[in-house]
């Protein structure tokens, strides 16, 4: 079976899974990847601790 470069095809796009992510991610605000929650909660402990004492 020979293949066609730059084609490719992915099944939980095909029924509609990473849109669905997509969405609730947008809705939310919380990411559904590993490396954006990670980035989402780094950010929030940095600010956490840089912001000022009153």
């Amino acid at each position: 079976m020979k293949r066609i470069p730059g084609l490719s095809f992915s099944w939980k796009r095909a029924i509609g899974i990473s849109g669905l992510k997509l969405r609730l991610a947008h809705k939310t605000g919380i990411p559904t990847t590993k490396q954006g929650l990670e980035r989402k909660i780094g950010g929030k402990i940095i600010k956490t601790l840089l912001r000022k004492k009153r």
